[in-house]
This record gives C-alpha cells, sequence and structure tokens, in this order.
C-alpha cells in the first residue's frame, strides 16, 4: 500500500525547512569556526577559553535530544521548528555583545537549548513523522542546501570579521538565525494541512525506545557516529588554523574551508541520482571511507598545500552523506516506530562528540601541535569506518 503522505515528498514545505536549517547553521554553528581568530582577537580569551562555549552548548544539545525527540512523536516538532531559533538568535546576538567570559558561556548555555529543538535531529524527526516513506528524499533535499551553510558562513565571516570585527560579526550572524523562524513557520503550516486533509499521524506505541536500547545495532551506530562527528568537529573547528599550519594564506585558507560546504552537497547530488542503484552499504562506506581519505590527504598538504582542497572536497563529500545515511540507518534497522526518541537517543553520543571537539582539538593543539591533531582524526576517521562495517556485516549475515 502506497503511503500517500509521501506522494508529494512535501512539496515546497522541505524547500523552505532547508533554507531555514541553512540559516540556522550558518548562523550558529559554523560561525565560531568561521569566526575564531577575530574573536581572539576580540576578546583576548585562547582557543580554550572560546571553546568551553561551544562545548557547554553541545552537552546541553545532547542531553536534551532525547527529551525533544519524544515531543516530535507527540506532534510538537513544529513548536520546536518555529520558536526554538528565535531562542537561538538571541543567544547568538548576546554573544557579539558579551563582556566577560561567564556571560559567554551563560549565552552558549541558552544557544544549546535551542539547538536540541531546531536543528538536524528534530527536523528529520519531524519529516519522518510527517512524511512516511518519502522522509528519506526529503531528508536529501533539505540535506543538498543546508550543505551550502559552511560556504555562506565561512567567506561572510572571513568579511565581516574584518569590518566589524569578531564579536560584531556575531551580531550579523543572529540575524541570519532569526529570518529561519518565519520560513519554517510556514513549512510547518503546509506540512500540517495533511491531518486536516485526513491523514492524522497516529502517535508512537510506548516502549521502542527500550527495545532499541537492547539491540547491539544501537549502540555501533551510536559509536561510530560519534568518532565521525569528533573527527569532523574537530577538522571544521580548526580548519583555518590547520590549513594556515599547511602552508595555506588567510584568505586561501577560508576559500578551501567554504569548499567542504559545496562538496558535502556535491557527494548528496551524486547518491540522489544513483538512487536504488547504491545500497545503504554501498553509501555508508563510500562516506566513511571518504573521511579517511580525508585525513590522508591532510597530512600530506605539508607537502603540497594544495591539498587543501583535495581534503575539503573528500571530507565535505563523505562527512555529508552521514546526515542522510544516520536516520536512514537507524530507520532500516531500528525500524521507523518511535523515530523520534530512537533517533534522539541515537544522537546522544555524536552530538557530544561535537560539544567535546572544540575542546578536545585545542587541548591536542596544545599537547602536540597540528601533527598530533591529524593523526588522531585519521584514527577517528579509520574507527567510525571500521565500526560501520561492522554493523553492515552483522545485517546482511542477520538478512540472510
Amino acid at each position: 500500500m502506497t503511503d500517500t503522505r509521501a506522494a508529494d515528498g512535501g512539496g515546497m514545505a522541505v524547500w523552505l525547512l532547508a533554507l531555514g536549517q541553512t540559516l540556522i547553521y550558518a548562523g550558529c554553528y559554523y560561525s565560531f569556526p568561521a569566526l575564531l581568530p577575530d574573536l581572539e582577537a576580540a576578546t583576548g580569551w585562547t582557543k580554550g577559553e572560546l571553546a568551553l562555549g561551544p562545548t557547554l552548548a553541545f552537552l546541553i544539545m545532547a542531553g536534551l535530544t532525547p527529551f525533544t525527540g519524544r515531543l516530535v512523536d507527540r506532534g510538537l516538532g513544529g513548536e520546536m521548528l518555529i520558536w526554538l531559533p528565535v531562542l537561538c538568535a538571541l543567544g547568538v546576538a548576546g554573544l557579539g555583545l558579551v563582556g566577560s567570559l561567564t556571560g559567554w558561556l551563560a549565552l552558549w548555555a541558552l544557544i544549546g537549548v535551542a539547538q536540541a529543538g531546531s536543528l538536524y535531529e528534530t527536523c528529520f524527526a519531524f519529516l519522518t513523522r510527517r512524511l512516511g516513506d518519502g522522509a528519506r528524499a526529503a531528508i536529501t533535499r533539505v540535506t543538498l542546501v543546508a550543505g551550502f551553510a559552511g560556504t555562506l558562513a565561512f567567506p561572510l565571516g572571513h568579511w565581516l570579521g574584518q569590518v566589524l570585527g569578531g564579536q560584531g560579526a556575531l551580531v550579523v550572524f543572529a540575524g541570519l538565525v532569526l529570518l529561519a523562524a518565519p520560513l519554517n513557520a510556514v513549512a510547518v503550516r503546509q506540512l500540517r494541512q495533511r491531518e486536516r486533509a485526513g491523514q492524522a499521524i497516529p502517535p508512537s506505541p510506548p516502549g521502542m525506545l527500550q527495545v532499541a536500547l537492547k539491540k547491539p545495532a544501537f549502540w555501533i551506530i551510536s559509536l561510530g557516529f560519534l568518532a565521525v562527528y569528533l573527527n569532523h568537529g574537530i577538522l571544521i573547528t580548526y580548519a583555518l588554523i590547520l590549513f594556515a599550519d599547511r602552508g595555506a594564506a588567510p584568505g586561501l585558507a577560508a576559500l578551501a574551508a567554504a569548499c567542504i560546504g559545496p562538496a558535502q552537497v556535491a557527494g548528496r547530488l551524486v547518491l540522489l541520482a544513483a538512487g536504488a542503484r547504491v545500497t545503504t552499504t554501498q553509501a555508508t562506506m563510500a562516506s566513511l571511507g571518504g573521511a579517511v581519505l580525508a585525513g590522508v590527504l591532510l597530512w600530506l598538504a605539508g607537502l603540497a598545500p594544495w591539498l587543501i582542497f583535495a581534503f575539503a572536497l573528500a571530507q565535505g563529500a563523505g562527512i555529508g552523506l552521514t546526515s542522510i545515511l544516520r536516520p536512514v540507518l537507524i530507520a532500516e534497522i531500528l525500524g521507523r516506530e518511535g523515530f523520534g526518541a530512537i533517533s534522539g537517543a541515537a544522537a546522544v553520543a555524536p552530538i557530544l562528540a561535537s560539544a567535546a571537539a572544540p575542546s578536545v582539538g585545542a587541548a591536542l593543539l596544545a599537547w602536540g601541535g597540528p601533527e598530533l591533531v591529524y593523526a588522531v582524526c585519521l584514527a577517528l576517521a579509520v574507527t567510525g569506518l571500521a565500526l560501520m562495517a561492522l554493523l553492515l556485516l552483522r545485517r546482511n549475515r542477520t538478512d540472510r
């Protein structure tokens, strides 16, 4: 029986959500790495002190994501997508005005609350609940557009940082986040019209998360993506610093960092064009293999600095696919019932990785310099690839 919710794939509403996610990620997630050198100059705080803010935000987000996942299962995902970007914008704007480290951390805590219900996890769970079998195509479209968030943030941050300074630029980035709220509001209203057309969505049965937690696949998915997201979080946070270490001038480093976004989109377009010809198993191995290749290329860029662009392409294409493959793997292996709660719980590990990434990266730079960062990030990519290979091997054996 065909799922009528999937008939048009969400239409214009999905594109509006995609644009909203792009603005939130550009204005909140990517603004920090894009402005990090300017923020150091503006505040006088160390990289480690500045990184405590995003780390705190992601810790709070990790703690709240299982709760917000349950709220999506109860039909409140739309409210979070509409109102929490407003809260996030207020927090980012405050970062541009705060003068103390205590205030800096308090505002990042506020941003963490907002991120828990306004980023990919909530958006994808909302789409899965509303669109059923059409969610995979909708999620792909959202990630195609939102992949340009870094492309928008790094050049804009490079220019705004020179004109307004690090903190002044954050006020402008807050405006980007605020624009997401009305876009999401229109999208949510359009998607909810399906209920008024007689397509009401039943609540998820209780206990589905408890069932998922007993399965080894849940923990393999969580730990595998923890390794991958820690790898990417460190590299994206300190991209400008690492590229400079490889011999790139500031403008060239910003340009290379901006290429990561288009590379994400390119990888997703290839997956979309391949369609059913590429299985989830093949796409997953190619995705994480790209992250391993990127780690090797970044290390070799010390001999040929232009390889930072090859790194950006491999890292972007590989990581770009994980945004699609993680919810797809969860839905295919752990089921769609209770998806919001299960996806939220599975997201705790990778969100914790994102939380730890700025501080871990700062510590690695302090202890062993860029060379230690390159080695650890490559090891993380290999670990993620090995865990996903184990997961998919177990799945293939079960299917036989």
